[in-house]
């Protein structure tokens, strides 16, 4: 497969079912490259709906060029490749990668405004009730594939030092750095989402397709907030990776994270 996968889920509770569900055993490795797909009779039997449904899940498939219809031979499976360019980041470095990610990819700014922050977005930051801050939407690319989709809160009088346009060439990180920000701490959570419309079609992919979510609230030498950052990323065109060591006394062996191990380009901002 030469592009990217696109995730074309199909519409309808049953077969966008048994679509993810597929999709996820030919992604992991459950099918042999080149191997064939059960029969439509054999699939909808263990998925307990109709062959049309099941037909409906393949197209899907198709779509995305994880399968290929060939006549005579039924369903023939295409493991993915992966997608080129392809952006990968070691969790345990993830910070200093920031700035080389900005100056290594491309952003497309999708809304600009000063507003008053969401209450989650506040409580996280520790800002005043009546604070405001500037929202930023922005896709990262790689080779012209996007492949993030960033919403950034920053206070108003932060904020101030830099533009608009400075925003959509020039990484938020050094922007910060810029206004007199001496960055001290950050708080980080990663987990799942799925796509929303709008997101959907910001990262080129489909409506309810599965993304990595990651949260940072970044804090001053001060301990104040200075930005809250949202982050979704195409899992096909990002990943993250994380060396460990098993370090401690016999009895009490344990993983610890490698801070400093090398790191393929990543991070984000």
């Amino acid at each position: 497969m030469d592009q990217p996968l696109a995730f074309q889920a199909p519409d309808g509770g049953k077969a966008q079912r048994v679509y993810l569900l597929l999709r996820d055993e030919i992604l992991n490795g459950a099918h042999a490259d080149g191997g064939a797909l059960p029969g439509e009779l054999k699939l909808a039997e263990r998925f307990a709906v109709s062959r049309v449904t099941i037909r409906r899940a393949l197209d899907g498939l198709v779509a995305d060029g994880l399968v290929e219809r060939r006549a005579g031979s039924g369903t023939i499976v295409r493991s993915p490749r992966p997608a080129p360019g392809a952006v990968t980041a070691d969790f345990a470095t993830l910070m200093p990668q920031v700035v080389a990610m900005g100056l290594s990819t491309t952003a497309r700014l999708l809304a600009f405004s000063y507003t008053a922050p969401p209450p989650s977005v506040a409580q996280a930051m520790g800002l005043a009730p009546e604070a405001r801050v500037q929202r930023a939407v922005r896709v990262r690319l790689i080779e012209g594939a996007p492949f993030s989709h960033l919403t950034t809160y920053v206070p108003e009088a932060i904020a101030q030092g830099y533009s608009e346009a400075d925003l959509a060439t020039t990484p938020l990180f050094r922007l910060l750095e810029r206004s007199g920000v001496t960055v001290e701490r950050a708080t980080q959570t990663i987990s799942a989402t799925l796509a929303t419309p709008d997101v959907a079609d910001a990262l080129e992919t489909s409506v309810g397709a599965a993304l990595i979510a990651l949260t940072r609230v970044v804090f001053d030498a001060q301990g104040r907030g200075v930005e809250h950052l949202t982050a979704l990323y195409r899992p096909d065109r990002y990943r993250l990776e994380m060396t460990l060591d098993r370090v401690g006394e016999p009895d009490s062996r344990r993983w610890e994270p490698v801070v400093g191990a090398r790191a393929a380009e990543g991070g984000e901002r």
